[in-house]
């Protein structure tokens, strides 16, 4: 087994396991952190743990913090977290689409070669029935 055949079964499934969609370190450090992001900014554990971020930001600064009522600075990180956020999920997309990419152009190619051997199998068949018709008018014939 290749070293890469190997790394690519460690890895988690779906495309991670297709051999024509480049993944580890086939990467540059910029698609890897992409995908990184991705996953964990959309989950369940980022929600939950952003939601316990204000909880505690909005208890602590309540009345007496650095950021009191109607926080502010809270407001202001939340507007730039906003703002890296959009652009991030925007890489992500484009490193999604290229997986898309890459897996529809070896879909095209396997497409093709199944086209291809169809179209032989086809003709091999048409050979056969000329070849087994040929077979019984010479039966018939002796």
């Amino acid at each position: 087994m290749t070293k890469k055949a190997e790394t690519n079964l460690t890895q988690p499934h779906g495309w991670h396991l297709h051999p024509h969609v480049r993944s580890g370190s086939d990467l540059s450090r910029g698609e890897r952190s992409a995908d990184y992001v991705r996953n964990k900014m959309g989950s369940w554990p980022f929600v939950f743990g952003a939601l316990i971020f204000l909880a505690i930001w909005m208890v602590y600064n309540g009345r007496h913090g650095f950021d009191p009522y109607p926080f502010i600075l809270l407001n202001l990180l939340l507007s730039c977290l906003a703002a890296m956020q959009g652009a991030i999920l925007l890489i992500a997309a484009k490193r999604q689409d290229q997986i898309a990419s890459e897996l529809a152009k070896h879909t095209f190619e396997i497409d093709s070669e199944t086209l291809d051997v169809t179209k032989e199998i086809a003709k091999l068949a048409r050979r056969i029935d000329e070849l087994t018709l040929a077979i019984h008018d010479h039966i018939k014939n002796t």
